[in-house]
């Protein structure tokens, strides 16, 4: 008995195998995810619980222009409706469509606290409200006119959309993510201009490659801006569907009474503002982050502002970069673009993403198309009805009379004059007014507009191009009522160097001041703004600044910094930060990693660092005030580095105080403070590498002697400018310097006497330029050296400037000549000849050769020099 008992129960237990139970089961559950919960529609860009909320709003009318609804309402309706899970999920997806630093293009209008950039919570349900934006409404626009397909809901009671209509490509306005079973999702957000006019391009050629897409899609679109750093990333994400994009802060190095600020105006999308400045303190605390002396959150309701105090010490730009580094305020996006397209999810690029939203209009609007041709066709029938009773009035009334039924009516139209079923229901329910003449007029009106719209309407249907056409004006007007400004500046990174095919290679004029401020300006606002001379606006004191250094480059071209200490570092002409002409500029300190001690000494700009013919046939040659010179090819220099490099080796005591940019072949002239100066060839200074310390170029008349200048001489026009402290100057052509060897004592230049005081500078100079003379008391005084004869070697030379009192040169600039002289500064004096004639006692051109007998007995045989100098590298 017991035994029958125990095989009855046997029979009832089916034997399964677990593996394949557990696979069944596990692949169900995993598709449930990938295809109802995690992942976007490519079409509208939404997931089920968006498009669940947003037809829910749309159950509730709860449109842009009518009365906010409360949040609960709203929750209850979809959980009844359509998402039978949490109410927390489905509130703080409606929540998240609502705050600006979640979406660019907010879909919900919230009223109440929807939380906060910080992370805060928003408030309860019960507490706020909602109802939509505008660009929701469109999202939703024609989804009664069949436009798309639907569904039954969880219980089979009611129809919900499986895709919304969508006249804007939302999946690439506003992005996704969402992690699924074996995948995920991480699409960033685009601009709705942008976007809108790639596909409008798209449309009109569908053959379009990716690269010419994005001329139109420059790269995501972040609602919190900040910056894009790098470009790499981009492209590739754009073209296979994978990158990693890096997302900068936007940050601004201020000068604040007596130390410096970093301001932080814009972080990266997704960070938690709270959070990575509670992080950023704890790395100070833990002395990972140093140089910061205070942190401020001056966020408010106008936008974000985070405020880093900098120590007196430290230098801003290197803490800044420190901050990238180590803290969120660089952070990186993962794009990882999976979208369900036709329910299979499936990796996009950006031609991809376009095409399967064109397709999706397409439909929509061919569905649009036939639901009001069926309706317009629906209604025609009708009228052509009435049409047909209003013509024969008396018969219809008379059969309508003599009925005993309305159905013995309706069948009697039937019969008499052949109408259908439904025209005859509609004479019937007619009212008598429709049979006024008025009346009897519109009827025939609306009869003859409606065969126009059916005409209309069937051409759409057999015309593609017109479909086309219809979806391209219905994008334009997407633009117009939701276009706006990009938000987030793409900028380059050091890896990427691509970024020049995105700027205009134009002609700039890049001005540097004494105080080490850097700015570009565009050479036709220069040249218009500028008129009647390029020195700066004359400085009350010497505290204040002046324009030292004045050139002239193109936006791709590369500018090379040489320090007093021997380093050298890069930066692209565009990096430099754009300003007027009347604009201070910005710290160099602050552009690239330069200590704050460190005085920058010569400023060169480099064509291009690719081309290997150039960059061999082309060397850097730098002296230093003890007389060293150095020869290196450009080659060395060709690689950039963030942090520089060494350039030269300097020995203790002695500091850089030139470089140029030379062909090979120039001549060399070196100038001491003691008034000698020394020319030989390029030629005889051998290459060099980048850590020798090179040779020596001149020998100091005296301990105290030092280099004060030197001049790299191409051109044989070009003469030789040498001004001395007390404000004494002169041209003499170059061939008057004879050739001699390297390493010798040289030459007299000019005359030193207590009334010339000494030299303080030399300069290569030709009548196209100008000489911008600079006092220690802030006058700024502008040669035209055309007016400026060239005179003697060893001539005192010519008073240049009146000095009053113990005032002497601070500093020689020259700079461009420019013919239209009628418009000066006040503050800018133009000398002319009158100024420059040679003052009492000064030695004149016919006494030259006297002096210079008298100067050959000091000139020694400058052979042996090379020994003594030890020419080897050190």
């Amino acid at each position: 008995m017991a035994e029958d008992l125990e095989n009855q129960e046997n029979d009832k237990i089916i034997k399964i195998d677990i593996d394949e139970q557990m696979k069944s089961a596990y692949i169900d559950y995993s598709m449930s995810v990938i295809v109802s919960r995690a992942l976007p529609d490519v079409r509208d860009g939404l997931k089920p619980v968006h498009r669940r909320v947003l037809y829910g709003m749309l159950d509730l009318g709860l449109a842009n222009n009518k009365p906010y609804k409360k949040s609960a309402r709203i929750v209850g309706e979809v959980l009844g409706k359509y998402h039978p899970h949490g109410d927390s999920s489905v509130y703080m997806t409606m929540v998240r469509m609502a705050q600006p630093w979640s979406l660019r293009y907010l879909l919900v209008d919230g009223q109440g606290n929807f939380g906060s950039v910080d992370g805060d919570s928003p408030a309860a349900m019960r507490y706020t409200e909602a109802r939509f934006q505008k660009i929701a409404e469109d999202m939703l626009a024609d989804i009664n006119k069949d436009t798309v397909d639907f569904q039954l809901n969880f219980d089979d009671s009611l129809q919900e959309p499986t895709v919304l209509p969508s006249k804007v490509p939302n999946l690439l306005i506003n992005g996704a993510s969402g992690i699924a079973v074996g995948m995920a999702t991480n699409m960033p957000p685009h601009n709705i201009t942008e976007v809108i006019n790639a596909t409008i391009a798209y449309i009109e050629n569908n053959e379009i490659t990716i690269p010419e897409l994005m001329k139109f899609v420059k790269g995501p679109d972040f609602p919190t801006g900040a910056l894009i750093y790098g470009y790499n990333g981009v492209q590739e994400a754009f073209e296979t569907g994978r990158g990693r994009i890096v997302m900068r802060a936007k940050a601004e190095i201020e000068a604040v009474k007596d130390r410096e600020v970093i301001i932080v105006t814009e972080i990266p999308y997704q960070v938690n503002k709270a959070m990575m400045i509670e992080r950023t303190a704890e790395l100070i605390g833990e002395k990972k982050i140093e140089g910061i002396s205070n942190i401020k959150d001056e966020s408010n309701k106008d936008g974000i502002r985070i405020v880093y105090e900098i120590k007196r010490d430290a230098n801003a730009s290197i803490v800044l970069n420190n901050l990238f580094k180590q803290t969120a305020l660089q952070t990186s996006f993962s794009v990882n673009n999976i979208a369900l397209v036709n329910g299979r999810p499936q990796m996009l690029n950006l031609k991809d993403l376009i095409r399967h939203f064109v397709d999706h209009r397409h439909d929509v609007i061919v569905r649009r198309t036939k639901f009001e041709l069926n309706e317009a066709q629906k209604r025609a029938h009708i009228l052509e009805g009435l049409l047909i009773a209003l013509d024969h009035l008396d018969e219809v009334i008379k059969l309508i009379r003599g009925s005993n039924t309305p159905d013995e009516a309706r069948l009697g139209l039937m019969e008499q004059f052949g109408l259908s079923d439904i025209q005859s229901r509609a004479i019937l329910d007619m009212t008598l007014r429709r049979l006024t003449g008025l009346e009897r007029d519109k009827i025939k009106d609306e009869y003859n507009e409606l065969m126009k719209t059916i005409e209309y309407l069937n051409s759409i249907l057999a015309d593609e191009g017109l479909r086309m056409q219809i979806i391209k004006d219905e994008l334009a007007e997407m633009m117009e009522k939701y276009g706006d400004e990009r938000r987030t500046q793409i900028v380059h990174s050091a890896e990427d160097m691509s970024m020049e095919d995105f700027i205009e290679d134009e002609e700039v004029v890049i001005t540097i001041s004494h105080e080490g401020y850097i700015k570009r300006t565009p050479a036709t606002e220069y040249r218009t703004q500028a008129r009647g001379g390029k020195g700066s606006k004359g400085s009350d004191s010497r505290n204040e600044d002046f324009i030292e250094h004045l050139l002239i480059a193109s936006n791709h071209n590369y500018m090379l910094f040489f320090t007093e200490t021997g380093r050298c570092f890069w930066l692209r002409v565009y990096e430099i930060p754009e300003g007027s002409r009347l604009s201070k500029g910005r710290a160099i300190q602050n552009i690239i990693n330069i200590p704050k001690e460190e005085k920058i000494k010569a400023y060169i700009k480099v064509k291009n660092l690719k081309d290997q013919e150039y960059l061999e046939n082309n060397y850097i040659i730098m002296c230093t005030k003890k007389g060293t010179i150095k020869k290196t090819s450009l080659e060395a220099y060709s690689r950039p580095r963030v942090n520089g490099i060494n350039a030269i080796n300097i020995n203790e005591g002695d500091q850089l105080l030139e470089a140029s940019l030379t062909s090979g072949s120039s001549e060399i002239v070196m100038a001491l403070r003691s008034g000698r100066a020394i020319r030989f060839n390029e030629s005889t200074v051998r290459p060099m590498g980048r850590t020798a310390t090179g040779v020596r170029g001149v020998t100091l008349a005296h301990d105290k002697d030092e280099v004060v200048g030197m001049i790299a001489v191409d051109d044989a026009s070009a003469t030789v400018m040498v001004v001395s402290e007390k404000g004494y100057g002169k041209r003499t052509d170059i061939e008057d310097y004879r050739v001699t060897n390297r390493g010798g004592k040289g030459v007299k230049t000019i005359t030193i006497t207590e009334k010339t005081g000494d030299l303080i500078a030399i300069k290569s100079v030709t009548d196209n330029d100008d000489l911008m003379i600079i006092n220690k008391s802030g006058i700024v005084i502008r040669i035209v050296l055309s007016h400026l004869r060239v005179i003697g070697r060893a001539t005192q030379g010519v008073r240049l400037i009146n000095l009053k009192g113990n005032d002497a040169i601070a500093s020689v600039a020259k700079i461009e000549h420019e013919d239209d002289e009628e418009e000066v500064s006040e503050d800018v004096l133009i000398t002319d000849q009158a100024d420059v004639l040679p003052e009492e006692g000064a030695v004149t051109e016919g006494e030259d050769a006297a002096v210079e007998e008298e100067e050959e007995d000091e000139e020694e045989d400058d052979t042996t020099e090379d020994e003594e100098a030890g020419d080897e590298e050190k």
